[in-house]
């Protein structure tokens, strides 16, 4: 979600000067931990708020909103000079990145594939995209195996398959967007994380919807509700600008409705 949110506070200030936003990136678990405490205005998130959360910030007396603002496909990647995959199924990336993996050459996969060492990278613990990934390929999030690279900087996933010719990493497809030259994306299930494939359904099961989280209390001041109006007004080409997928109009609109 960072770079959808630094975009639009970048266009935001402008044209308000007078205000100053703050913005930290951290992984979508971390930004949750600050926010349920009240310590942020509002959070970005690349899932929805668990139960858990949500019961912290009762503790705290934090209520909050949820806007759907844009939507997201993880990519999966491997090295340019991969020559021998163009496609993975679902089945396959379960027994590769399950808990339990008993597949550890590429050869394991497919008869006639090298008889290298898979080497495997992948978000942090902390990211919304790890979460999503585990859930929606292994059947339950943080199911996965320990020994593979992982980190919150989507640079070091993108040197580090860059740099392997055996290696396999996931990523939000924007990152993947800004790295085409030096990745090589396969499809999943057949389809590639297009626009068309995201947005029409057809990249299942690795597209998903991304949130903002607003404190309501802070929506009593003007700055962060002409912000977020700001957001909602100007999502669509901003997100699509910066590698992700827009909602259909009537969201952007039933949003702002809802902010009224």
């Amino acid at each position: 979600m960072g770079p959808i949110t630094e975009a639009v506070a970048e266009e935001f200030n402008s044209k308000h000067r007078d205000i100053k936003i703050t913005m930290g990136t951290s992984g979508t678990g971390g930004g949750f931990k600050k926010f349920v405490a009240g310590e942020t205005d509002i959070n970005n998130a690349s899932r929805k708020v668990k139960d858990i959360e949500k019961e912290e910030a009762e503790k705290n007396n934090v209520n909050m909103t949820e806007f759907e603002v844009a939507q997201d496909g993880i990519a999966v990647v491997v090295n340019k000079d991969n020559n021998w995959v163009d496609n993975l199924s679902s089945e396959d990336l379960k027994k590769i990145w399950n808990k339990d993996s008993k597949v550890k050459y590429w050869s394991d996969l497919k008869d006639g594939w090298p008889h290298e060492e898979i080497r495997l990278y992948g978000p942090g613990t902390d990211s919304g995209t790890f979460e999503y990934f585990t859930e929606a390929i292994n059947g339950k999030a943080r199911n996965i195996r320990p020994d593979f690279t992982a980190s919150t900087d989507p640079n070091v996933l993108v040197l580090g398959v860059a740099g392997d010719k055996f290696s396999l990493g996931y990523m939000g497809a924007a990152y993947y967007e800004e790295n085409k030259d030096k990745l090589k994306v396969l499809k999943v299930n057949g389809a590639l994380p297009t626009m068309e494939n995201v947005t029409g359904g057809k990249y299942k099961p690795l597209s998903r919807p991304l949130y903002l989280y607003v404190n309501e209390d802070s929506l009593k001041r003007s700055e962060v509700k002409e912000f977020l109006k700001f957001y909602m007004e100007n999502a669509k080409s901003l997100s699509k600008e910066v590698g992700y997928f827009p909602l259909k109009d009537d969201i952007y609109k039933e949003n702002l409705k809802r902010l009224r």
